[in-house]
């Protein structure tokens, strides 16, 4: 019912194929199996066409790959004082607005504490707003891709791996970067439906620096999971 092989088949009606038990489970509880089952004259398959099962099975699309165009030029016509106004401007009314709602919040909390919570929420927006900015030229992009180049465009400055994090290859060759999931993949992938909806950041894998094998079979690399914040 998912498009992988089934080498096991339904106990009772012997007909239906399932790649495993979970799978088969959720055919019988919501794919209707349990009311197909055993319901067809012994030549008719027709009643045992593989379903449309929403609760698991992702869409299908197809995925167009472009090169990333390079930064385009700050724009010379602006002045810079009226930029510098309008920044100084906005920084005003951002330090009134927190200034008004918040007094009575950290009223309680010591000098050292707001320190270093303002610290680590302005390294934070840093690096989430360099992760924006980025992805701004193409903002449905769902794949980075870029071996052995750079790195990834992390969306947080928290649980980023060091080397040591990334095991080698089952070859004995270190593993790289290749490529980066991007977190608009979830619009398109519509797990909101599932009963435990999924999320990420950005998901990082990592590949045999070597390119290991003949080409001919899969071999396992690794991913590695970002979230937006230590807390989602």
């Amino acid at each position: 019912v998912c498009g992988c092989p089934g080498p096991r088949v339904c106990g009772r009606c012997r007909r239906a194929a399932y790649c495993g038990p979970e799978h088969q489970a959720l055919d019988w509880r919501g794919g209707g199996h349990r009311r197909r089952c055993g319901k067809c004259d012994a030549g008719d398959d027709s009643v045992y066409a593989i379903p449309e099962h929403n609760e698991f099975l992702f869409p299908e699309y197809e995925i167009l790959i472009e090169p990333e165009e390079p930064e385009s030029p700050d724009d010379s016509s602006v002045d810079p004082s009226d930029e510098q106004g309008a920044a100084d401007a906005s920084k005003d009314l951002k330090e009134q607005e927190l200034g008004a709602s918040s007094s009575e919040t950290f009223q309680s909390l010591d000098e050292e504490t707001l320190e270093s919570m303002a610290k680590h929420e302005t390294e934070e927006d840093k690096i989430f707003q360099k992760f924006k900015e980025r992805i701004a030229a193409e903002p449905e992009q769902i794949i980075r891709y870029c071996r052995g180049e750079g790195g990834p465009v992390w969306v947080s400055g928290e649980n980023i791996p060091e080397e040591k994090d990334i095991p080698n290859c089952l070859c004995g060759a270190r593993r790289i970067f290749e490529f980066q999931i991007m977190p608009q993949l979830l619009n398109h992938l519509k797990v909101d439906s599932l009963g435990e909806s999924i999320d990420w950041g950005t998901l990082v894998v990592y590949t045999c620096a070597d390119n290991c094998g003949d080409g001919s079979k899969y071999l396992e690399e690794f991913i590695w999971k970002q979230d937006f914040s230590a807390g989602s």
